[in-house]
């Protein structure tokens, strides 16, 4: 090789180190992972939660613009139980970033997460009631989210694992899918897909054609379609119609409507069921059902309560988990004979726990 090509090689791999070298220090200057840090804890303190990073987040320019997180942390402010752990994150960040644009980040993409459900209940619990009368601030949310192995658990018992997430931005107008898979304690496989077009207006959240589909395993598949609107706190409607099939016991024809609350009645979900052998027209309040549903797990509570709801069921035959319910009739509120005297829910239902 001659001595003039020897020197055009190494003048070549200066000039593509220092290219490579200001492109890194570039990254740093220009992404600056601290402002988004700083951004993240603000957004997280401002809904009464503390994030932290195991170290500090690193910047990454290919394939695309991005932040890598290592060890995430979410909590409420004092508590000790987290309500999520993830080993890591990536923000993804549009390319006009780079270049001066604003602060946004495209996509959120968290590994491993963990989710207490506990700890996000005692959250939620505690956070200040917003007046019925004030309307929510609904933003527009341009982050799409992506969760991979996934779970949720309470205290040390996994409810969901292999949990995966896939979901859009949330822009008025455009459409807004959803996709996410899990498998349950029993190792039964659980997938629920949706879409909607949100609409939103001022301080209200418009869904128009939401086509939802839930299926656990080859046992049960739901299917529903329909409109809803929401303009804070239990001012909520919504209407749906569709199929719920199970495998053995035929397919049922199924409707929900939800009103919203007003000074005299809660927010109510209407449930209508008609299939083979199984009818049910029931009157639901969500809120208060949720509560009934939450006080099942509480060794504190010895009592078996009713569950909150008005109407009539006739079901020929109910399996959950492990546990058979057979001839359960409900009748409850207003359909309640006059000869039922005081009792809310009169049922004979036959029970087997299944080997």
């Amino acid at each position: 090789m001659s001595r003039g090509l020897r020197l055009i090689l190494l003048a070549l791999g200066g000039l593509a180190t220092t290219l490579v070298l200001v492109a890194v220090i570039a990254v740093y200057l220009v992404l600056q992972p601290d402002r988004f840090t700083r951004m993240l804890q603000g957004q997280a303190r401002s809904a009464g939660l503390e994030l932290n990073l195991a170290s500090p987040a690193s910047p990454t320019l290919f394939p695309r613009p991005a932040l890598d997180l290592d060890g995430i942390t979410l909590n409420a402010e004092g508590a000790n139980a987290p309500i999520l752990l993830a080993a890591r994150g990536r923000l993804a960040l549009p390319w006009r970033t780079l270049f001066g644009g604003p602060t946004v980040i495209s996509q959120l993409q968290i590994d491993s997460p963990r989710v207490d459900l506990d700890a996000l209940q005692e959250w939620l619990a505690a956070l200040p009631a917003q007046p019925g009368s004030v309307p929510p601030n609904i933003p527009r949310i341009d982050t799409g989210i992506s969760i991979k192995r996934g779970s949720v658990v309470r205290g040390n018992e996994v409810l969901l694992d292999n949990v995966a997430l896939q979901a859009g931005s949330l822009i008025s107008g455009q459409p807004f899918p959803l996709a996410l898979s899990a498998t349950t304690a029993a190792n039964t496989p659980l997938q629920l897909r949706l879409s909607a077009t949100p609409r939103i207006e001022g301080n209200t959240l418009q869904l128009d054609n939401i086509i939802l589909r839930l299926s656990q395993g080859s046992a049960m598949t739901l299917t529903l379609t329909g409109n809803a609107h929401w303009h804070g706190a239990a001012d909520a409607s919504a209407r749906f119609t569709g199929k719920l099939d199970q495998a053995g016991a035929g397919q049922y024809d199924i409707s929900l409507a939800l009103t919203p609350a007003d000074q005299n009645n809660p927010l109510l979900l209407a449930l209508k069921l008609d299939g083979p052998d199984n009818h049910a027209d029931l009157r639901l309040p969500p809120l208060a059902l949720a509560h009934w549903w939450n006080q099942l797990g509480d060794e504190r509570t010895s009592r078996l309560s009713v569950p909150p709801m008005n109407g009539h069921a006739e079901i020929a035959r109910i399996e959950t988990g492990s546990v058979s319910i057979e001839g359960l009739t409900v009748q409850a509120g207003d359909s309640v004979p006059a000869a039922a005297g005081t009792a809310a829910a009169p049922a004979k239902p036959v029970a087997s726990k299944k080997p």
